[in-house]
C-alpha cells in the first residue's frame, strides 16, 4: 500500500511487534507461521492480526500461513528499516545511561548517536561509545537528528523541547512526567513509567488476560 495515512494508527502501533517476531522467526529458519502462532507470540487476537495484515494485502492462505520472508521485508520497508534514523539522547541521568547502555542493540537502524547533559562532570565522556556534550551546545553539536529522547528534570522539559524543535526535531519520546507542548507537525510520545507500571498492576487485578479483549 502506497498511502499509509490509511493505515489505522492501532495498527501502526501493532507493527513494530510484527516485524520482531517475524525477525525472530527468520533467524531460526522458519518459513511460514500462521495468525495463531503469531497471536500467541504477540497476544494480538488471530481477527485482528488478519485485519491489521490485510491493510498491506498480505493475505495468507488457509492451511498455509504467512510466507515470514516476504511479511519481514515488507515490514521493513513499511518501518523504514532500511534507512538509519540517529537519535538524541537529552539527559544522561540513571535512565539516560541506561539508553545509552542498551542503545536498541536489536535494531541496527534506530540508534542513539549524540548525547547532551547539564553535569560537566559527564561532558566530554564517553558511555558505550556515545559523546556527551553540554546541554549548551546543542544548537551547535546535534547536527541534523531528527528524533529525540527526553530525560531530563520536569522544569527543563518545555524548554529543552523548544530548543529541540528549533533545531530541526521532529519527533521526541518523552520519558519525563511533564506533558510538554509542541507545534502542528511535531509528534511527541509520552511514556510516564510510573503510570504505566500502575497501570500495568491494575489490569493485573482486575482483567485477566484471557478475558481481555485486544
Amino acid at each position: 500500500m502506497s498511502d499509509q495515512s490509511k493505515i489505522p494508527q492501532a495498527t501502526a502501533k501493532r507493527l513494530p511487534l510484527y516485524y520482531r517476531f517475524l525477525n525472530n522467526l527468520h533467524i531460526q529458519g522458519k518459513l511460514r507461521v500462521s495468525s495463531k502462532e503469531l497471536s500467541d507470540a504477540v497476544k494480538v487476537d488471530s481477527a485482528t492480526i488478519r485485519r491489521d495484515f490485510s491493510y498491506f494485502g498480505a493475505l495468507g492462505k488457509k492451511g498455509y500461513g504467512y510466507n515470514v520472508e516476504y511479511l519481514l521485508g515488507f515490514f521493513r520497508k513499511t518501518l523504514d528499516q532500511d534507512e538509519n534514523t540517529p537519535v538524541v539522547l537529552i539527559g544522561v541521568g540513571n535512565l539516560g545511561t541506561a539508553f545509552l547502555n542498551y542503545n536498541f542493540t536489536k535494531n541496527n537502524n534506530t540508534k542513539i548517536e549524540i548525547a547532551f547533559d547539564a553535569d560537566k562532570s559527564k561532558v566530554g565522556t564517553e558511555i558505550a561509545d556515545i559523546p556527551i556534550h553540554h546541554i549548551d551546545d546543542l544548537e551547535e553539536k546535534i547536527g541534523k537528528v531528527k528524533v529525540a529522547i527526553l530525560t531530563v528534570p520536569v522544569s527543563e522539559a518545555q524548554n529543552i523541547t523548544e530548543r529541540l524543535i528549533s533545531s530541526g526535531v521532529t519527533a521526541i519520546l518523552n520519558f519525563t512526567p511533564a506533558r510538554i507542548t509542541v507545534p502542528e507537525g511535531v509528534r511527541v510520545h509520552h511514556i510516564d513509567l510510573a503510570v504505566e507500571l500502575q497501570s500495568l498492576v491494575y489490569f493485573m487485578k482486575h482483567y485477566p488476560l484471557e478475558n481481555e479483549e485486544q
